[in-house]
């Protein structure tokens, strides 16, 4: 079966990047004076710019296939989880002050890997269930093996 693969929405490393573009515009004009500002605008902006790299270079967030799941950690690193490791998927949803949030959560015992929905590109409802869905193919693929 081919791998599934969820990606970072197309839109969100640009807006990553022309903020970054935008906060060292507004200092250089509004800001010339004040050496405090300067260095905490560069240091928004670049590690703004790394993000928004970041994202352009490996913008796979999570790919799953019958073996497991391998998700995004670090900068660009990747880890391979099989089924057998995977405790749960369920995806968190919360209320706060009127905003609310949805995260996929990938619970592999020693490590919570979470995802939104701009990281996936889908809905981390409709990634919990394709999660699901191959996790139970895995299982099947294993019973058929042993016998």
């Amino acid at each position: 079966m081919a791998p599934h693969q969820w990606r970072v929405k197309p839109a969100l490393p640009a807006v990553k990047l022309l903020g970054a573009a935008a906060l060292i515009a507004l200092v250089a004009a509004f800001g010339r004076r004040d050496p405090v500002q300067w260095v905490l605008v560069v240091v928004a902006g670049l590690g703004l710019a790394a993000w928004g790299f970041r994202d352009l270079i490996h913008p796979v967030r999570l790919a799953a296939d019958i073996t497991g799941v391998t998700v995004a950690v670090g900068f660009a690193g990747r880890r391979h989880l099989p089924w057998s490791r995977i405790e749960r998927i369920r995806v968190d949803r919360r209320a706060r002050r009127g905003i609310r949030s949805e995260l996929l959560e990938i619970d592999a015992g020693e490590s919570l890997h979470l995802f939104g929905a701009p990281e996936l590109g889908a809905a981390p409802e409709d990634v919990a269930r394709a999660l699901q869905q191959l996790s139970e193919q895995s299982q099947g693929a294993v019973d058929r093996d042993h016998q």
